[in-house]
């Protein structure tokens, strides 16, 4: 009979609890991998042969209005500050607004947004509607586990929503492209997904069927009933895992017959906002970008006093402020944001809706500004 030795017990417990946990783990982060998406195959004619293609990845149209990206943008003192300074979260319960959109009503026949938080909107033009960087989940990361997490619940349930006629994608960073999210859609609607190039190869992956998937370059424009959707240009970056630029980014405008509405996607301030309100406006509205912006990223994310000028620039009519509220991405005061912007569009006679998560606008008899974020600044 052979002799146990003294601790051998505890050593095959301690082994077996050790496997048990990296299995636990292991199960935890299964949906990662996928949620990466794919890299689209640079041999693509369309990627290949775009104007924004060059060295294996995709560039910025050239600027002489963008802030230069400084050489090291998470310094030592931006790191101190992301571990040890941040404030980006509210004293309470964010105010949610009942949302009454629901399928039983007809689309808008005029202009009328939904901000559903962060950059996720419902946007309705004459009669269609289209859904924007849709983010259910909550958190905005590749895991369910880790990563930035929702401030605030989701205003309605996913599978709640009306039928969309299209759901646009800016870009494919984890706070504007969520997989769970698409996968949910997939399910409960029918709409096809416009998209920069490159990101249909994460759609493909995630089981969207391939006649739902519309990649679009700059300036290229597609036609749903009385729709009309064109890819414009943004000041941004792209990238899921440890690579970066390998698929598009850009902004939306979103026209019915006679009306128009832009969605910036994130960017930083350039001189692309011209450019786009003489092309394609006025605009009746403008979705803006106005949160998670620090002098670290100036090139990449606009300050509300940007938001304004680019508004401006546009030749939009109501400026309605997106990316902030929902998740914790800058280093900024939670309603620093709105607070600035608010200021600054004060300054400049911009008109300006802030709805609460939830709430519909009117885009023609908006909502005034009741300083709903106040309470939990």
């Amino acid at each position: 009979m052979s002799e146990r030795r003294p601790g051998s017990r505890k050593t095959l417990l301690a082994l077996a609890a050790l496997t048990a946990a990296a299995g636990a783990a292991a199960w935890a982060f299964r949906e990662v991998p996928a949620s990466f998406g794919r890299r689209p195959d640079a041999a693509d004619p369309r990627v290949r042969n775009s104007p924004q293609f060059r060295d294996g990845v995709f560039h910025n149209a050239p600027s002489e209005l963008a802030r230069p990206a400084p050489e090291t943008p998470v310094n030592r003192d931006t790191l101190r500050r992301m571990l040890f300074e941040r404030q980006g979260k509210p004293s309470g319960p964010v105010p949610l607004a009942r949302f009454d959109g629901g399928a039983r009503r007809p689309a808008a026949e005029g202009v009328e947004i939904t901000w559903f938080g962060h950059a996720s909107a419902l946007v309705e033009v004459e009669g269609s509607r289209v859904l924007l960087d849709p983010v259910w989940s909550d958190r905005c990361s590749p895991s369910a586990h880790i990563g930035p997490k929702r401030l605030h619940p989701v205003p309605v349930e996913l599978e709640e929503l009306p039928q969309v006629d299209a759901v646009l994608i800016s870009h494919d960073h984890y706070d504007h492209l969520d997989m769970a999210t698409v996968q949910r859609l997939t399910a409960a609607q029918s709409a096809p997904f416009a998209v920069p190039l490159g990101i249909g190869g994460h759609l493909r992956r995630w089981g969207v069927p391939e006649h739902r998937i519309i990649e679009l370059d700059w300036d290229e424009t597609c036609t749903l009933g009385d729709l009309t959707l064109t890819l414009t240009s943004a000041h941004h970056f792209s990238g899921r895992g440890t690579t970066r630029n390998t698929t598009l980014w850009g902004s939306w405008v979103i026209a019915g017959p006679s009306r128009k509405v832009y969605y910036t996607g994130d960017s930083g301030y350039f001189e692309g906002y011209a450019r786009i309100g003489e092309q394609h406006g006025p605009f009746d509205a403008a979705l803006v970008q106005i949160g998670a912006y620090d002098q670290a990223w100036a090139d990449i994310h606009m300050t509300p006093e940007d938001a304004v000028r680019a508004h401006l620039e546009l030749r939009a009519e109501l400026l309605v402020p997106v990316h902030w509220c929902t998740f914790d991405l800058g280093l900024h005061p939670w309603a620093e944001p709105i607070e600035r912007l608010l200021a600054e569009a004060k300054q400049q006679a911009v008109p300006i809706a802030v709805p609460r998560p939830g709430q519909r606008v009117d885009v023609d008899n908006p909502p005034e500004l009741d300083g709903w974020w106040e309470s939990v600044a």
